[in-house]
């Protein structure tokens, strides 16, 4: 099927807003972004470890960042400790059947988790509960807290560092924040292995 001329209007309007949404993010998120970075890489270089966790795409976000950053991003390099809370499917269901949804990742971050480690909150709309869940149990255990996120919600007042995505577009938040992801994967490389050539 050939696109019409309405089609093509609404790939070039959707293109164009993301391309415009990415332009803001590097306006106003910049200084957090960075400081995400820094965080992550401090905390490879002290021997610790990247949690990340969220729902639905956002889960499936968490899954590809820890691949990033595990066999490598754009550069080649040894693998850094990342761990996306949400792929041990015999985890999550028995704590879900046992005790409660919102508690799959503070189970398996109390488990896990230590003082030094960060914490990788995904959250489209900000409020999805079991993420709330997992950024207290991290502040609780001294982690630091990175929450990618939207402008609304509860996330971003959790988190040592808050990655909002200023859109009210779920799809464009969710573009957001993989480009975001990925731009942390390329930060941290540059930080820790900029003197490795691919």
């Amino acid at each position: 099927m050939n696109p019409t001329e309405k089609h093509r209007k609404l790939i070039a309007e959707v293109m164009r807003e993301g391309a415009i949404l990415r332009e803001t993010i590097a306006g106003v998120l910049s200084t957090e972004i960075m400081a995400a970075a820094d965080a992550i890489a401090d905390s490879f270089k002290a021997g610790g470890k990247l949690f990340l966790f969220g729902n639905g795409g956002s889960a499936a976000d968490a899954q590809h960042l820890a691949a990033e950053f595990i066999n490598g991003y754009d550069m080649i390099r040894p693998p850094l400790p990342a761990i996306a809370l949400t792929t041990d499917t015999s985890i999550i269901t028995s704590i879900a059947n046992d005790s409660f949804f919102n508690g799959i990742f503070t189970k398996q971050l109390r488990a896990l988790g230590r003082v030094g480690d960060v914490a990788l909150g995904i959250t489209t709309s900000g409020c999805s509960e079991n993420v709330l869940e997992g950024l207290r149990i991290a502040n609780g255990i001294g982690m630091t807290t990175i929450a990618l996120t939207a402008e609304r919600g509860k996330a971003a007042g959790l988190a040592t560092i808050a990655l909002r995505i200023p859109s009210d577009s779920t799809p464009r938040i969710q573009e957001a924040h993989i480009a975001v992801g990925h731009l942390l994967c390329e930060l941290v490389d540059l930080i820790l292995f900029k003197e490795i050539k691919s």
